[in-house]
């Protein structure tokens, strides 16, 4: 494979110069967790942390060429290949897995010898699986003073494995862990205090010491040094474009004063789902206090997010920490006192200012930190690509990079429909859009509303002439509890039962195609089951676009395909479309009709262009019988190879195909 470079807006080849678009997927959801029983699925208190393994994920070894041949086959051509801290260094601080990192590298050489471009990402979601979600392993909890056994037990962060009745199997738990609650603990007490010590631990915990180092240097250097554990095996694969900078992280309480809950002035409102904390609620409840908090719920017919209920936290008074009677980092600096067990705030602007200097989450510590990442993978491949994100909870929000990033930076934010996460249901035809706080309308309505808020991570990327790749967006596959699955499950075993899941796909890649901006789809989970209490084996999520429960190969024709060409694919049509790979030119329009099966391509041609062959994928599960290619401007030849079309120019200018079934 040839390498790629960033120009401008686009990929290139090196060689040939040809624009690349990455059209990919993430691989994938069960990679967060160990293998082969390390799911949400499964009871666990964590007290094996350092016993675990992640070889096998995203899948064994001998099982990559099935999943690697389908990925292709669908039309992927990029991975954006997740791993995790604690599948490096599990066992202790630069104590690192050797033979998960000899799995890893295998995984990443086989991925570029069936032809696809991989980006490698350190994934985490709230910080670490013993605070709810995945990243970062259990001892950094430790080494801050955090006894892991206390953290859902004092309410610090909602933990799937503590709060489910593993009795009862296959369905849903909502009075004991509500549908995508997870997100939630971005904001309990747990995860904002590791992510405002990860980091600004210098500026608001000086006196914080682990081994020498501050706890920000502490914490930084050991995720870093896991990256160039990695990177050290596979800088000599051209075919890997460089790293993600790290998975929606979090500012914790950075920026925010310490009585904010982030309620509006008439306490009926706020801008995110869940229990509205602040520093201070969190502070005071991780010392072994009760208080009550409000409780925000998306409102579609109120357009916005609501008061619903107060909820009563930490009602048993369990201390976080390990040693109670020390109190926390920021007690300990003199944020804030406990008198009469009462928490009284010494400074409501702790978290805010240095000195006189009002602090900037992004400016003072997100784009140092991706500098830091920048050099660190730079110092080992000079022109890998660090592909960087902005923090979780700053969708909908300003996508802008207010200072330079580093020279090689791909703009790598997410986006996903709000609405459609939460509620596992595709609101069409009408639905809500909960950052303009307004009702949208029909399918025009819904694809300009797309359009429009993936607009502002691509005018972010146009401040600084980047390239702009979608790292990640998608669907809930079991929405309405798993109807289609029920539909599978009863016999039913075509497209139909995967219309809402076609229709919701189909718009937001008419929208990614109307912007024309790389994307990689979350997510491929091998291990995905059809089981609303299992899906990607995390946190009941299931966003994979594969499980092994939809294989059915008699469907398929295995000669033309092998290991059955969309087995185990759900609403393959909706994310299976024709694009330009390469282009020996400028791409100016390309869009896909997915009633009519109509795909048109525009392109523009300069004299180096002439004589190298443009590249455009074609799924067969739109054109099961071949399709028809009409060139209605320029001078072009084509030929068409299995589900390519391989355009050459002979002349400068304006070229333009259309595509339609034969």
């Amino acid at each position: 494979m040839e390498k790629l470079s960033i120009n401008g807006t686009w990929f290139r080849e090196i060689q040939h110069g040809r624009r690349v678009l990455l059209r990919g997927i993430n691989l994938g959801g069960d990679t967060k967790v160990p293998f082969p029983n390390g799911g949400t699925q499964y009871p666990d208190d964590f007290q094996n942390h350092t016993d675990v393994s992640f070889i096998g994920r995203p899948f064994p070894l001998e099982e990559a060429e099935e999943h690697f041949l389908r990925l292709k086959n669908w039309g992927f051509n990029c991975l954006r290949l997740l791993t995790t801290w604690e599948a490096v260094e599990h066992f202790g601080p630069k104590q690192y897995d050797i033979a998960y990192l000899d799995y890893f590298t295998s995984i990443v050489e086989l991925a570029g010898k069936f032809g696809f471009y991989v980006f490698i990402d350190f994934h985490q979601d709230v910080w670490s699986r013993m605070t709810g979600g995945d990243g970062a392993p259990a001892w950094t909890l430790e080494k801050i003073g955090i006894d892991i056994s206390k953290i859902s037990e004092s309410d610090s962060a909602l933990v799937m494995q503590s709060k489910y009745d593993y009795s009862r199997t296959g369905i849903r738990q909502e009075e004991n862990y509500p549908t995508m609650s997870w997100s939630q603990n971005y904001r309990y007490p747990a995860n904002a205090i590791m992510w405002t010590l990860f980091y600004a631990g210098r500026d608001f915990a000086p006196k914080f010491n682990i081994d020498g180092q501050n706890v920000q240097d502490f914490l930084q250097s050991h995720y870093l040094g896991c990256i160039q554990e990695i990177a050290h095996r596979i800088k000599d694969f051209d075919h890997v474009l460089g790293f993600d900078s790290l998975n929606e992280p979090s500012r914790g309480w950075i920026g925010s004063k310490m009585n904010d809950r982030g309620l509006n002035p008439d306490q009926k409102s706020a801008n995110l789902p869940g229990l509205a904390w602040s520093a201070i609620d969190g502070l005071f409840t991780s010392n072994g206090y009760t208080i009550e908090l409000p409780f925000m719920e998306l409102s579609i017919l109120k357009a916005g997010f609501t008061r619903k209920e107060d909820r009563v936290i930490n009602p048993n008074k369990i201390s976080l920490w390990q040693n109670p009677d020390l109190g926390d980092p920021f007690q300990i600096e003199g944020a804030w006192e406990l008198k009469d067990d009462m928490p009284f705030v010494l400074n409501n602007d702790y978290f805010c200012k240095i000195g006189e200097h009002e602090v900037n989450f992004d400016n003072d510590y997100m784009i140092p930190f991706i500098h830091k990442v920048s050099d660190a993978i730079t110092n080992i491949r000079q022109d890998w690509i660090i592909f960087a994100e902005k923090e979780a909870l700053g969708i909908g929000e300003s996508h802008s990079f207010k200072k330079p990033l580093p020279q090689n930076t791909v703009n790598a934010s997410h986006w996903y429909d709000l609405p459609t996460l939460v509620f596992k249901r595709f609101n069409y035809p009408i639905t809500v859009d909960p950052f303009a706080k307004k009702l949208v309308f029909g399918r025009k309505g819904i694809e300009e509303m797309y359009k429009s808020q993936m607009n502002k991570i691509k005018s972010a990327s146009s401040e600084h002439n980047v390239p702009t790749l979608l790292g990640e967006f998608g669907i809930p596959f079991d929405l309405q509890e798993g109807k289609a699955y029920k539909k599978w499950k009863n016999g039913k075993r075509d497209a139909k039962i995967w219309k809402q899941h076609n229709l919701a796909l189909d718009m937001m890649y008419n929208s990614i195609d109307a912007l024309q901006i790389h994307s990689t789809l979350w997510n491929y989970t091998a291990g995905n089951r059809n089981d609303l209490m299992i899906g990607d084996q995390w946190n009941q999520e299931d966003l994979s676009i594969f499980s092994s429960d939809q294989i059915d190969d008699s469907l398929f024709n295995k000669r033309l395909n092998p290991f059955g060409y969309g087995s185990g694919g759900r609403a393959i049509e909706g994310f299976s479309r024709p694009y330009p790979r390469f282009t020996a030119g400028e791409p100016l329009l390309y869009k896909f009709d997915s009633k009519k099966k109509e795909f048109i391509f525009e392109y523009r041609c300069s004299s180096d262009d002439l004589g190298i062959p443009t590249e455009v994928f074609i799924p067969k599960i739109h054109y099961p019988n071949g399709i028809k290619v009409i060139v209605e401007s320029g001078y072009l030849d084509y030929s068409i190879q299995e589900n390519n079309i391989k355009l050459i120019s002979h002349e400068i200018g304006f070229c333009k195909i259309r595509v339609i079934p034969d």
